[in-house]
């Protein structure tokens, strides 16, 4: 059986807590990866397609855009454009609430976009959702 996991790229400590504490209550027991930034999403990445193993593929990524270093935009782009990580699902996950913005993520690749939720009871849906829909829905090649 594949090992299901998913990738979050969060640079805000708290944030990481928040969404690690929203998939705890969703009761969610596969591993969650976090990286703090885009290097370390794409250093990961890279080091996952070195193995060439498509089931080490996370089940689908969270990506903050506002991240130091590489910004979540560089990072869609980059995933994107890899024929071997292409194919791995990509939610913006920010707190950029902006149609400009939403227009070019998703012309940029992006899979979903969803806008931070601003209390812990409505991330806690939000999760449900993702969870529902990128793990028990949909179904990954």
């Amino acid at each position: 059986m594949e090992e299901i996991f998913i990738l979050i790229a969060e640079d805000d400590a708290d944030d990481r807590f928040l969404l690690q504490s929203a998939f705890d209550e969703n009761g969610y027991t596969d591993k969650i990866h976090f990286v703090e930034n885009g290097v370390e999403m794409i250093n990961y990445l890279h080091n996952i397609e070195l193995e060439g193993i498509e089931s080490t593929l996370p089940r689908f990524i969270l990506l903050d855009l506002n991240m130091p270093k590489k910004d979540g935009r560089e990072v869609l782009k980059e995933i994107k454009q890899n024929q071997f990580l292409k194919k791995i699902p990509v939610i913006i996950f920010s707190t950029t609430n902006n149609e400009l913005e939403m227009k070019r993520c998703y012309e940029l690749g992006a899979n979903s976009y969803i806008t931070k939720p601003n209390s812990f009871d409505s991330l806690i849906k939000t999760v449900a959702a993702l969870r529902s829909y990128w793990i028990n829905t949909t179904n990954n090649p």
